[in-house]
């Protein structure tokens, strides 16, 4: 089963994706590693590889391990590959990830994943203070930027292409419950589809 998470910065998606892994298991494609070279772009899904996306879950979907591109943060070039075998669960998780057709095509269920803005912005805050070595300042510039830009432009629009949206606004694992109740429904459903004559 294929996963999509979307929402913006700040919304929690990597944090529910973490928790999910720790409690069943699965493999995990994160958007930002198929960024090509981000200096013509700008928070915007022009920066990703759609092409190897989509190429490397259909992999994974046939069973077959990728070879899943690292992307550096600081040079904002790939510096590798990392092997990642398949799994019964894979995670996608982005800012676009519902943008795409082609990639909502290969989604067994899909997720937005929401939370209130300023909550959103002291999360990123928190974020890249303390894992991108930037100031307070330059945080906000970006976020008042280009990134609120992006958000409003390409991210909050996928919100309709959603099967459930998950507001992440309270305790991690209440969010993590909601995305696991959406998935055990999506696998009924699909079963009983299946068996219906």
């Amino acid at each position: 089963m294929i996963i999509g998470l979307a929402g913006g910065t700040g919304s929690g998606k990597s944090s529910i994706v973490r928790s999910l892994v720790a409690r069943v298991g699965g493999c995990v494609i994160d958007l930002e590693s198929y960024a090509l070279d981000r200096s013509a772009f700008d928070d915007e899904p022009e920066a990703i590889d759609t092409t190897l996306l989509v190429t490397q879950l259909g992999d994974l979907r046939r069973g077959e391990a990728i070879r899943k591109p690292v992307y550096c943060l600081e040079t904002h070039a790939r510096a590798g590959v990392e092997v990642v075998a398949p799994a019964r669960l894979v995670l996608v998780e982005g800012l676009f990830t519902l943008w795409w057709g082609t990639l909502r095509a290969l989604l067994d269920v899909k997720v937005f994943v929401d939370a209130p803005a300023d909550l959103r912005l002291i999360r990123r805050i928190r974020r890249d203070l303390a894992d991108r070595g930037r100031t307070v300042e330059q945080v906000l510039h970006q976020y008042s930027g280009p990134v609120r830009a992006a958000h409003e432009r390409y991210v909050e629009p996928t919100r309709v292409h959603a099967d459930d949206v998950v507001v992440n606004d309270g305790p991690l694992e209440d969010a993590v419950e909601q995305v696991i109740a959406l998935v055990r429904r999506r696998r009924v459903d699909g079963l009983a589809g299946a068996t219906r004559p």
